[in-house]
């Protein structure tokens, strides 16, 4: 249903899981998105922005078992969760479309894949997240991390919605409905950061 038009920007609600999207017909164009992601500077070795992914890291990493085979999706140019991942015991992939782009990585299964500041580039939602299920083996772990949307009010000046490669905002409860749809379980440990696991 309409939500709201910003700067001539038009944004409609899904009634069912809460989730807010820019008018696919106003979708940027692939080449400009992967032009904007050139602007971003996250660093493996950045001691922030391994505070910054350990709000996922290390509550996932608090429900793998040992030496367990993972996948980053969207790690984007250099990920500090793989490092991190690495570093604890674990065998990590590594998907992106711009940065490395094998799609050989996507026919494996895995015990756990992560999703930082990813999900919320999804021109197909719902296409990703039947693609993760039919990635993870049973007992595995998705993990994502995007900025909830949690305050209509604000939604107009909200700096998540500003960035022109963002596409769709999730609520808390739009990822427990995705995580209902799959019959995954889900856990919020912190804000902005969901844990599902496939039975």
């Amino acid at each position: 249903m309409p939500f709201r038009s910003i700067d001539g920007r038009d944004y409609w609600r899904c009634a069912a899981c809460e989730a807010t999207f820019l008018d696919p017909r106003q979708r940027p164009l692939r080449a400009d998105e992967h032009a904007h992601y050139y602007n971003h500077e996250n660093h493996p070795d950045d001691p922030r922005y391994r505070k910054f992914l350990s709000a996922l890291v290390d509550p996932l990493l608090a429900r793998l078992g040992a030496g367990r085979s993972g996948l980053d999706y969207g790690c984007g140019s250099g990920s500090a969760a793989v490092a991190m991942l690495r570093e604890a015991g674990h065998e990590v992939a590594q998907y992106d479309p711009c940065f490395h782009p094998d799609r050989t990585a996507l026919d494996r299964s895995y015990d756990f894949i992560t999703c930082t500041e990813t999900a919320e580039h999804f021109h197909h939602p719902a296409d990703e997240f039947d693609r993760f299920d039919r990635m993870l083996r049973p007992g595995g772990w998705l993990a994502v991390m995007t900025c909830f949307q949690t305050d209509d009010a604000q939604f107009e000046q909200w700096h998540y919605r500003r960035d022109p490669t963002h596409v769709v905002f999730y609520r808390e409860h739009t990822l427990r409905r995705i995580a209902v749809h799959h019959g995954w379980c889900c856990s919020i440990p912190v804000k902005d950061v969901a844990l599902m696991q496939k039975p």
